[in-house]
């Protein structure tokens, strides 16, 4: 039972954050923009491309990330704060400017529409999963659990998490022609600010959870 509940808690966690930072809805409309001259079934193969490579490019992030991280001396708690205050920023900008966002997007999408190979790059990086995705994966896989027993769980509901979140990727690429006609970049926006929101949230919780980590380390070598 305490496995079970341990993958869902952190599904439940990776899920939202990973769906904000990518935002497969608003990556639609540019997808559908900028692959506008391809012929549909053509469209629809590099939007699975897209969504595969989008997978591996999350769970490398979620699985080496943080021991990445850990090898160059950076202690899990201020891999916490630092994520934690890269992702609310994350947040915080899209909330209060989603279309800079997207225009920023588009412009690293622009060789997508003329060259020939563009499933990884710039569709996937850094269209899809750039380096704020990274972050906020880095980020997730720092809150693992510190007991061998809850690896398992959480590395397995946040792998989850990614592999979801690749998924709409490939139905909301592979559909984009019906999302731009029934959302519209007003409807989109709003979605993206509503996300963004929650994308903030998750950040400060995060940085909460790394901040108290380092001052109970702190109190301990105090005692």
């Amino acid at each position: 039972m305490e496995i079970v509940s341990g993958m869902l808690g952190s599904f439940l966690v990776a899920l939202p954050a990973l769906f904000s930072i990518v935002n497969p809805i608003g990556g639609a409309l540019i997808y559908s923009q900028v692959t506008l001259g391809r012929p549909h079934p053509e469209r629809v193969a590099l939007a699975y491309r897209v969504a595969f490579y989008s997978a591996i490019v999350m769970l490398t992030s979620l699985w080496i990330g943080a021991t990445l991280m850990s090898f160059f001396g950076v202690s899990i708690d201020a891999l916490r704060v630092a994520g934690g205050l890269v992702v609310a920023a994350s947040g915080w900008h899209m909330l209060n400017d989603p279309k800079e966002n997207e225009d920023r997007k588009q412009d690293h999408a622009a060789p997508a529409a003329w060259a020939s190979d563009v499933a990884f790059y710039p569709l996937t990086m850094p269209f899809t999963t750039g380096p704020g995705t990274i972050s906020v994966a880095i980020a997730l896989s720092a809150g693992r659990p510190s007991t061998t027993e809850g690896l398992l769980p959480f590395y397995a509901g946040a792998s989850a998490a990614a592999i979801a979140i690749a998924i709409v990727v490939a139905i909301c690429y592979a559909s984009a022609d019906r999302l731009v006609a029934l959302l519209g970049p007003a409807r989109a926006r709003i979605l993206t600010r509503l996300s963004a929101f929650l994308l903030l949230c998750i950040g400060v919780q995060i940085l909460i959870s790394g901040a108290q980590g380092a001052l109970t380390s702190v109190l301990n070598r105090a005692h």
